[in-house]
């Protein structure tokens, strides 16, 4: 296995990371399960959950680190969440999804174990300045099993590059709205609360692929102090592996 330089390993886990942490948050049992604890159906499980890391604070300050939801659509999500259990109850309940999630879609990855190492040791190498979410969710205890580690550090990997893409994604001079509708598109807009009619942003394809690249630039220290090449190699490959055990092999 070649090693990797600490951008080559960037771009070779950037894209199945983030599926992987979008299809914990994503799925049917994580809904589920938060129902099942005592949460309404619908977004609050997930702001509450999501955000919870961030203590008891204002609606407007979890909307704020989310970056690209329309708050209208988070303000109400995160009061009828926190009702439930508090904003630290919320997170820990989000943990144990991710840490069940991560037992229902990866125990049957080789070297998942090996995957929550590396993977530990390059979010310990990463910076949390500007990164609220990200650094109040690397604070949180993993699960001792190695599948629901890796569920859990997956996640914890995607606030990680999420953050760093909302720093980029501002630095360009991207709206929040322009973020996703240069990106994921309309669907994912409406995901996030935006309502129609959306803009054209067509002319803004330049700078969505800047704020790419910077948040790769972001990303890569990281990598370089906490990873030698051959480890990034290894966890790109797990990742890889990761991956293809969650979506049967689709690209990401």
């Amino acid at each position: 296995m070649d090693p990797l330089t600490p951008l080559e390993a960037v771009r070779a886990t950037s894209g199945p990371l983030h599926e992987l942490g979008g299809r914990f948050m994503a799925s049917r049992s994580t809904f589920e399960r938060g129902v099942a604890w005592g949460w309404p159906p619908g977004l609050s499980f997930y702001v509450a959950g999501r955000g919870g890391v961030l203590g008891d604070v204002d609606g407007a300050v979890v909307a704020a680190a989310f970056g690209w939801f329309n708050p209208a659509a988070v303000l109400p999500n995160w009061e009828a969440g926190i009702a439930v259990a508090g904003a630290r109850g919320a997170a820990r309940r989000y943990n144990e999804a991710a840490a069940l999630w991560g037992r229902d879609r990866l125990s049957g990855v080789d070297g998942i174990e090996r995957l929550a190492e590396l993977a530990e040791r390059l979010v310990g190498a990463a910076g949390t300045a500007a990164r609220p979410l990200f650094a109040g969710w690397r604070a949180e205890p993993r699960v001792d099993d190695g599948a629901g580690h890796a569920g859990q550090i997956v996640h914890v990997l995607r606030e990680w590059r999420g953050a760093n893409h909302l720093i980029a994604t501002t630095a360009v001079g991207l709206s929040p709205l322009e973020a996703i509708l240069t990106s994921d598109g309309e669907s994912q807009a409406r995901v996030c609360g935006w309502e129609e009619p959306f803009p054209d942003c067509s002319a803004l394809r330049g700078a969505r692929e800047e704020a790419e690249a910077m948040t790769d630039r972001l990303c890569a220290p990281a990598f370089e102090q906490g990873l030698s090449g051959p480890e990034r190699a290894e966890l790109a490959a797990l990742v890889g592996a990761a991956h293809a055990a969650v979506t049967g092999g689709r690209r990401a």
